[in-house]
């Protein structure tokens, strides 16, 4: 059983070039002139914040100051970019009891999607913050600027559903789940919330999604681990490797504002934590993450970190 870890000491040059050997036989197009599409290709991004130190971009330059070229080009290559929304976007004011508090005005929405977001993950820590009231609502309001929500639900059964990203070349379904305890929140399975989904029923769904299509890729998405963190805890390598023997292709995991290790186990990458997107947290180890690029083949998955630096809340590519 091989595995491997890529050190943070090393350049964020160094970190996508390593990533991208990870991965199995290259794919060249992403689409074909005659027939259906050979291959897809989905973008993984890490934490979104529109508020606070955002905000005051926002209302200064407007929400479209938040994107370059580079990141428009490269979301534009891709048929499905998901990101993570660290915070609620509602018009709905009404604060939970904890330390930090969020709230995106939803108009904002709408130039995420402009600018290629497809799919935003709510299954974190802040997507509560205004209560469950804010949380239907932002949900909604996703749903009113054209993209996917997911990660959450009217219930805890809704909220745990994988979801289906595409179905060419093949299936290609993302679960989703919060890892950590909620800040006064109580666990009410059948209102609003989050997916809070067990680690034992994640490993089964992944094995039921196999069972009934073995072709089918599974990629995790866990919000997790130890906030300015470098690295994971053994528990968290631990339970990656669980998922991976279970049958997931990928995990690619936020929640840190780091990025953290990125490992190779049995074939399948490990991304403990992709750090943060757009964010106002100015220390350098915040400053410094990474998209994930997965390309999915009849036969093969390619994967590539491609490394960014956030400058002003917004994320630039680096040394690509």
């Amino acid at each position: 059983m091989r595995k491997f870890f890529i050190a943070l000491a090393v350049s964020l040059a160094s970190i996508s070039s390593l990533a991208s050997t990870s991965s199995n036989t290259s794919l060249t197009s992403s689409t074909s002139l005659s027939g259906p599409p050979r291959s897809s290709c989905i973008l993984f991004t890490g934490d979104i914040l529109l508020d606070r130190g955002v905000r005051q971009v926002i209302e200064r330059r407007g929400a479209d100051a938040l994107f370059t070229p580079a990141i428009d080009s490269l979301f534009k290559e891709a048929q499905v970019v998901v990101g993570n929304l660290e915070c609620p976007a509602t018009k709905i004011q009404a604060p939970v009891q904890k330390r930090f508090i969020f709230r995106a005005e939803p108009e904002w929405l709408s130039v995420l999607k402009k600018h290629g977001f497809t799919h935003l993950n709510l299954a974190n820590n802040h997507a509560i913050d205004q209560g469950r009231k804010g949380l239907v609502d932002t949900w909604k309001n996703i749903e009113r600027a054209g993209m996917k929500p997911l990660g959450a639900g009217n219930s805890m059964t809704e909220a745990v559903q994988p979801v289906l990203l595409t179905s060419t070349p093949r299936k290609v379904w993302l679960v989703p789940s919060l890892r950590l305890a909620l800040e006064n929140w109580a666990y009410l399975d059948h209102l609003p919330t989050v997916s809070q989904e067990a680690m034992d029923s994640l490993i089964s769904r992944i094995q039921r999604i196999k069972k009934a299509d073995s072709t089918a890729v599974v990629i995790v998405s866990l919000h997790w681990g130890g906030e300015h963190t470098l690295k994971p805890v053994p528990s968290q390598r631990m339970e990656a490797h669980r998922l991976i023997n279970a049958g997931a292709d990928a995990l690619v995991c936020h929640h840190t504002h780091t990025l953290q290790t990125i490992e190779e186990y049995k074939g399948k990458p490990i991304y403990y934590s992709i750090g943060n997107f757009i964010f106002d947290q100015q220390k350098p180890m915040n400053t410094r993450g990474c998209m994930v690029k997965i390309t999915i083949g009849k036969e093969n998955i390619q994967t590539e970190a491609i490394p960014i630096t956030i400058q002003n809340c917004k994320p630039e590519i680096s040394n690509r």
